[in-house]
């Protein structure tokens, strides 16, 4: 059975990946996350996934390779992980009361091709009391999240509710990705 890599170091992607299959190994790559200038918000996950994919696929060149990135997007602007509390308190400020989007952007490496594609799912935050921004952003789960929470955590407490693929805003567009993943192996 062809070698399947995971281009990424985040144990949610991990544990969904293992519902398509349990047999991969996960690596991390060092790649430079620039993004250019001129990229628009709703792609930029799919430019890093497929930036990750390729450089693991140097490493290993027959595997198939998958390579992801999760970017929130509100107003236009992309909410990357919170640097510190404060930039954690401004985007749940921003966030409370509001519908945002979460894009996943995924890409196979296979055989020298290339296939990727992003997946979007609306999110809506219900109104925050000022105590509830102040308590989520003092716990440890915020950052090291795009838009500074997890809805597989406590950050389920914020949310009203989704329009889309649970699994995408988790981190992993499980069904889309098994759909493109058994264009090359059929055994999964």
């Amino acid at each position: 059975m062809m070698k399947i890599i995971l281009a990424s170091a985040s144990p949610r992607r991990r544990e969904l990946l293992k519902l398509i299959t349990p047999d991969f190994e996960a690596v991390s790559t060092y790649t430079d996350e620039t993004l250019p200038d001129d990229i628009a918000p709703e792609k930029a996950s799919e430019y890093l996934a497929e930036l990750k994919a390729s450089a693991a696929a140097e490493q290993y060149p027959d595997a198939l390779v998958i390579g992801c990135d999760t970017t929130v997007i509100c107003d236009g602007r992309i909410l990357g992980k919170p640097a510190d509390k404060q930039e954690c308190l401004d985007f749940m400020h921003l966030l409370s009361g509001r519908t945002h989007q979460v894009i996943t952007g995924c890409a196979v490496v296979c055989g020298g091709k290339t296939e990727s594609f992003s997946q979007c799912t609306d999110v809506t935050f219900r109104e925050l009391t000022e105590e509830e921004i102040q308590s989520y952003a003092a716990s440890d789960e915020p950052y090291d999240k795009a838009g500074g929470y997890g809805i597989q955590g406590r950050g389920a407490l914020l949310i009203s509710g989704i329009n889309g693929d649970y699994f995408n805003v988790v981190g992993l567009p499980v069904s889309a990705l098994y759909q493109v993943m058994k264009n090359y192996i059929k055994e999964i």
